[in-house]
């Protein structure tokens, strides 16, 4: 079983198929390596595709400390992981609080990127929403605890941006339940608390977004009211942006709409890899709906 031993002595597992650029998959809170599945099969034919768990989530190591999760960790985890294997530069795809990790890993380390794509972050961001999006982690977290991983995890699954997946593909659903029921209890508890509680807002970050020169798609279902506004911010704050919003959908996009978000990855990454994925042209901010710069 493969792993990479990352700087603070845990072993994380991943797994790999493809040659080409390496491409790595950062999974979010309610999936891990195989959440990815779909995507492996589809990139792994022109890419080093990479998909790893995150500490936490076995058969990668459970660590009991609780300091041993943050959002800085995880971010650190994905260079860790790039060291590990050797690899320079990688293209990083990340969903959910693998989204977040993935912007994380950008602002802190953009030479070590190719480009990132953050789909379904953000939630938790509004400012109003701050303290109930505190005290809903937390009520998750005890609920992890108190009642295990199979319970929780029916309660989760369930979730008001995961009834979208449930409708359209109950098959798929029940995979990605099934999943998330086989996890840590344990692992997901100090998940909760350490990398999701204590996340920054997105929409504080807005100086280190204006700076990041990485090229980026931003990726949200619409019906993912908690990460539409972040996802309309970073838009608007990374020079290098992109924006795809699908339509009627929830979180959990790389899942429920498989062919449309590998459409849309691919065709970035193509741009990317060929360098005609650039800056936003300034002609396109003048502060006017209909006049250019120079009738001003």
């Amino acid at each position: 079983m493969p792993t990479v031993r990352v700087d603070d002595g845990v072993n994380l597992h991943y797994e790999e198929s493809g040659q080409g650029l390496p491409l790595v998959f950062v999974h979010e809170f309610a999936g891990d390596h195989r959440s990815w599945h779909l995507q492996m099969r589809c990139f792994s034919r022109r890419y080093r595709a990479i998909a790893f768990n995150a500490r936490g989530y076995p058969p990668s190591d459970v660590p009991d400390d609780a300091k041993a999760y943050s959002q800085d960790r995880a971010a650190e985890d994905i260079r860790s992981m790039l060291d590990g294997l050797k690899i320079p530069k990688a293209h990083i795809c990340g969903l959910s609080m693998g989204g977040y990790a993935t912007l994380h890993f950008g602002l802190r380390h953009p030479d070590r990127a190719l480009s990132l794509v953050v789909a379904g972050a953000g939630y938790g961001s509004v400012p109003g929403d701050r303290e109930k999006f505190r005290r809903d982690t937390e009520v998750v977290a005890r609920r992890f605890e108190e009642d295990g991983m199979v319970r929780t995890a029916e309660m989760y699954a369930k979730g008001p941006t995961r009834v979208q997946f449930m409708e359209k593909d109950p098959f798929g659903w029940r995979e990605f339940h099934a999943q998330l029921a086989d996890g840590s209890a344990r692992g997901h508890a100090l998940t909760q608390r350490g990398v999701q509680m204590m996340r920054p807002s997105i929409l504080d970050l807005g100086r280190e977004l204006e700076r990041l020169e990485v090229p980026t798609l931003i990726m949200t279902g619409d019906e993912d009211d908690p990460c539409l506004e972040p996802a309309i911010f970073m838009k608007r704050k990374i020079p290098t942006a992109g924006l795809v919003v699908l339509p009627k959908s929830g979180h959990t996009i790389n899942l429920e709409e498989p062919e449309v978000f590998n459409r849309a990855v691919l065709d970035f990454l193509t741009a990317v890899d060929a360098g005609k994925w650039t800056r936003r042209n300034p002609a396109s901010q003048t502060g006017s709906a209909i006049l250019p710069t120079e009738t001003r």
